[in-house]
C-alpha cells in the first residue's frame, strides 16, 4: 500500500514543508521571537525562537503525518479503507501545516489575523467534509469511531458512523456559522459532543443488543 501511494506521500510531505520554505524566504523579516501558541481569546500567549518556529513545527507535523500514513497503510483491514478516505488521511496534516504557517508568519509580521475566526472556519469546513465520509467508512483500525463495540460488530459500526456523520456535519456547520461570534465555549462544546457522543451511542447500541455478537 505504501508503494502504491509513494507519489502521494511525496506530494503531501512537500506541501507540509511549504511553511518551512516560506520561513526561509522571510527569514530576515521575521523577529527573533515568534508567537507559536494562542489563548482562548485568540491572542498570543506563547513564544518561541525563530529557528524553532521555522524548522521544528513543519518537521514535527511531517513526522506525525508519516506516522499516521504508516499506521493506516499497515492496518490489518486496510482493504476496507477506500481511496477517498485514504486521501483524507493524507491531506489533513498538510492542511494543518499550511494553516499553522499562515497564522504564525502573519502574526510575526504584524498582520494580526483573527486566529479564532480563522481556525473555527477551517475546522468547521473540515468537520463537514469528514462527516460526509464517516457513513461510507468500513470497519478498520485506523480511521473512524474505533470503539470495541463497533470494531467487533458490523451493524454497530455502520449505525455508529451514520450517527457520527450527521453529528459532525451539523457540528461543522454550526462552527462555521458562528465563527465570528467569539464564543469559545461553543467551540469546546461542539468538539466534546463530536468526540464523545458517537462513543456513547456505540455503547448504547451494544447495551441494547445491537453491538458485539453473542
Amino acid at each position: 500500500m505504501l508503494k502504491n501511494n509513494r507519489k502521494r506521500i511525496i506530494l503531501t510531505s512537500l506541501v507540509i514543508l511549504l511553511p518551512l520554505l516560506a520561513g526561509l524566504i522571510l527569514w530576515n523579516r521575521l523577529p527573533e521571537s515568534i508567537a507559536t501558541h494562542f489563548g482562548p481569546d485568540g491572542q498570543p500567549d506563547g513564544w518561541s525562537g525563530k529557528a524553532f518556529a521555522v524548522f521544528f513545527l513543519p518537521l514535527f507535523i511531517l513526522a506525525a503525518h508519516l506516522l499516521a500514513v504508516l499506521i493506516t497503510c499497515a492496518d490489518p483491514k486496510r482493504q476496507n479503507i477506500s481511496d477517498k478516505t485514504l486521501g483524507l488521511v493524507f491531506w489533513i496534516a498538510p492542511l494543518c501545516s499550511v494553516m499553522a504557517g499562515i497564522l504564525t508568519y502573519a502574526t510575526a509580521l504584524g498582520c494580526q489575523p483573527n486566529v479564532n475566526v480563522f481556525v473555527q472556519l477551517v475546522l468547521g469546513l473540515l468537520f463537514m467534509v469528514i462527516g460526509n465520509f464517516l457513513p461510507k467508512c468500513r470497519q478498520n483500525y485506523s480511521v473512524g469511531i474505533k470503539t470495541p463495540w463497533a470494531l467487533n460488530d458490523p451493524e454497530n459500526w455502520s449505525r455508529t458512523h451514520r450517527f457520527a456523520g450527521r453529528l459532525w456535519i451539523v457540528g461543522g456547520l454550526l462552527l462555521a456559522l458562528t465563527a465570528f461570534s467569539g464564543t469559545v465555549w461553543l467551540l469546546l462544546a461542539v468538539l466534546l459532543a463530536m468526540a464523545f457522543a458517537p462513543m456513547v451511542y456505540s455503547y448504547a447500541l451494544y447495551a441494547k443488543g445491537q453491538g458485539l455478537s453473542q
